[in-house]
């Protein structure tokens, strides 16, 4: 996971021009910011409330295989773990599209070297690839 400090390293060295405007680069920039500050919010409350959710079955007597609603409450534990790993990998990848967009690479589709649509952009602004390879890669 990248660090707020390397971040704005990387920004204190200066973008290279890429198929962005440099204003339309720095508005993409800052709505990552933003999502990148809720999304590390939301990772310290799922993390917070998986640990009270163990905390909580640690504290019980009872076993998963006894207790009727062990089964509910390990699935829910499962689900629980699951969008934390997955709200973990989105900040992941806002932190390397920030990376991105401070070297300059930020709308250039890592597969085919074409210009990402600003779309696309719009809608996910953490993509990497444009949409014909994206969707070739789903397949």
């Amino acid at each position: 996971m990248t660090s707020t400090a390397e971040l704005n390293s990387a920004a204190a060295s200066g973008p290279v021009p890429g198929p962005l405007s440099a204003e339309r680069r720095a508005e993409l920039r800052e709505h990552l910011v933003d999502d990148r500050a809720s999304t590390r919010a939301l990772i310290e409350q799922l993390a917070g409330d998986l640990e009270n959710f163990q905390g909580s079955r640690r504290d019980s007597a009872a076993d998963d295989e006894h207790d009727p609603e062990g089964p509910t409450l390990a699935f829910e534990h499962s689900q629980s773990a699951a969008i934390l790993g997955q709200t973990r990998e989105h900040l992941a990848q806002i932190d390397d599209a920030i990376v991105r967009i401070d070297a300059g690479a930020y709308g250039i589709c890592a597969t085919c070297g074409n210009e990402i649509p600003a779309a696309r952009l719009d809608a996910r602004p953490y993509s990497t690839q444009c949409v014909s390879c994206a969707g070739r890669a789903r397949r």
